[in-house]
């Protein structure tokens, strides 16, 4: 169910792209087999959602608990139960409910919580579940789609298989499309490959946001490129992956050269490592401490909390010192703040929360609770994760909606088998790439053949083509922040001159496809410049 609200309503594509794909879909229904026709009613369904983003990462990583914080609600289960062996989708609703979706395609209605989270048992035989729906009135819901996956690598074998073969749906046929194009509820399915119902919780998403910690795997990057896969997104890519440090106050500073003893600087320091690493599977790496954000956003901490960490900076420095030495000395330690209000500080900040809070108090002792959960916050690097997405996927989900769909669309005519369908789709789809107001697709496509390694380019040359692919805003697509519109306009003329050349005299087939592509983004841009008289 992808609809943006609990009645069943579907909105409305999210931009122009969007929409001239769902008409090119209505278009040539009547033109295919009625189960390719079947597969582009569910392209429409999605085209019409808010855009989906799918979080991913290794088990304790900390996935739940940035969910929580980006939904700035406790809702997604932390510790190790039943319900974190499952996809669960949240979505805006009208009314808050819970849909347990089963393998057979029922589907049972639950409250939430009396706390507002999904409950810690779900009453149900967990091995007939296929996912959790949450329906949440929630307005950062509106325009995303969070999908909360299970961990990878954790012990539990079930949860290996669930999440592996969620993972492996989509690079069967035409699985890319999340539809039944190549299954029917008759196959003869191993014991352990999931129905298309949770295929689908998965195979809808269109982007990822991938959860890693300090110890970067060395298979992370294969991990990423293969949940990416099983999305509606053929590769990962700046357009459509962003990674996050979480837990960034575990890092030991003096380990990371440079970090002269901070642990901010420290894990902003590794989180640039990373992205070396995962480049350009990626377009960033960003350090988020996601206990402190979902304390802090959802909710979580309170005036009592305000009130206990004034009682702690009232201490001598020496004993406040030992106390934050470990968790067990935080504990144990004796003075007049009980035990139990400790431990509560600790599960909701822990250490490095606890440290900065006080901190903040014995430079102002008169700071309310407000003005601490909103310091929090900022020490969390939240808010730097929140402007990213927002950047990488929201200001660009037209596009990225409309890709995935065109990606779609092309695989469910593939797996048609039917030659003259799949050429009718394909003049449908090069017609509309030809009209300049979807360039923007050609851009995508080309940056997707550039990150994957399909189209090989020069390193100065690669890093250009993701630069003007990977940024919403012109002056971050020319790396020219901070110049003028004039400045902007003439230097966007001269590499689309520059790229036109490449691709007449010094490219491959290959490469004069991408530059031709480029150069037209550049002119595009130049155009665009020049039409608002602003560069004047």
């Amino acid at each position: 169910m992808s609809t943006t609200e609990q009645g069943g309503r579907v909105a409305g594509p999210v931009g122009p792209l969007s929409a001239a794909v769902a008409n090119l879909c209505r278009r040539l229904q009547p033109q295919v087999s009625p189960r390719t026709a079947a597969g582009f009613t569910q392209v429409l369904r999605r085209l019409g959602a808010p855009l989906q983003v799918a979080v991913a990462g290794r088990i304790k990583s900390g996935k739940s608990t940035l969910v929580n914080a980006l939904i700035g609600r406790r809702v997604a289960p932390t510790d190790i139960g039943e319900c974190t062996r499952l996809v669960t989708r949240f979505q805006y609703g009208t009314v808050d409910r819970i849909e347990v979706v089963f393998k057979d395609g029922g589907k049972q209605v639950l409250p939430f919580a009396a706390d507002g989270s999904i409950p810690a048992e779900l009453g149900v035989d967990i091995d007939t579940v296929s996912h959790i729906e949450a329906y949440l009135t929630n307005a950062a819901l509106q325009h995303m789609t969070v999908i909360d996956t299970p961990g990878l690598g954790s012990l539990d074998a079930a949860s290996v298989a669930r999440t592996e073969h969620l993972l492996s749906a989509a690079r069967r046929g035409s699985a890319e499309a999340g539809e039944d194009t190549d299954w029917d509820e008759d196959d003869d399915r191993g014991p352990d490959e999931l129905d298309e119902t949770s295929r689908n919780a998965v195979a809808g998403a269109e982007a990822v946001l991938y959860v890693m910690t300090q110890g970067l795997r060395a298979d992370d990057e294969q991990a990423l490129a293969a949940f990416t896969a099983a999305t509606a997104s053929r590769e990962a890519g700046p357009v459509n992956a962003i990674a996050v440090l979480n837990k960034a106050d575990t890092i030991v500073a003096d380990t990371v050269e440079g970090a002269d003893g901070d642990t901010w600087r420290a894990a902003t320091l590794l989180a640039r490592k990373q992205a070396e690493v995962l480049k350009p599977r990626v377009a960033d790496v960003l350090p988020v401490i996601g206990l402190i954000a979902e304390s802090a956003e959802s909710g979580q901490f309170t005036s009592s909390d305000a009130d206990a960490l004034r009682q702690l900076a009232a201490l001598d420095d020496e004993s406040l010192e030992v106390m934050l030495l470990s968790a067990d000395m935080f504990t144990s330690w004796e003075c007049d703040v009980p035990a139990g209000v400790r431990a509560r500080l600790l599960e909701k900040l822990d250490l490095f929360g606890i440290r900065c809070a006080v901190d903040a108090v014995r430079e102002d002792p008169d700071v309310t609770a407000g003005a601490l959960r909103r310091m929090l916050l900022d020490v969390s690097g939240l808010a730097a994760v929140r402007a990213r997405l927002n950047t990488v996927f929201a200001a660009r989900a037209d596009g990225i909606k409309a890709a995935a769909a065109l990606a779609s669309v092309t695989a469910l005519a593939h797996a048609s088998g039917n030659a003259a369908e799949r050429q009718r789709v394909h003049d449908a789809i090069e017609v509309l790439l030809a009209k300049p107001e979807a360039h923007q697709l050609r851009v995508l496509e080309a940056l997707t053949l550039v990150a994957s390694g399909a189209v090989e380019m020069p390193d100065d040359l690669t890093e250009e083509v993701l630069r003007v692919g990977s940024n919403a805003d012109v002056a971050a697509q020319l790396g020219k922040s901070g110049s003028s519109p004039a400045e902007l306009a003439t230097y966007a003329l001269e590499r689309a001159g520059w790229w036109r050349s490449f691709a007449s005299f010094g490219a491959t087939p290959a490469q004069s496809r991408v530059a031709h592509v480029v150069h037209r983004a550049y002119f595009l841009i130049w155009q665009q410049l020049r039409a608002s008289g602003d560069h004047r």
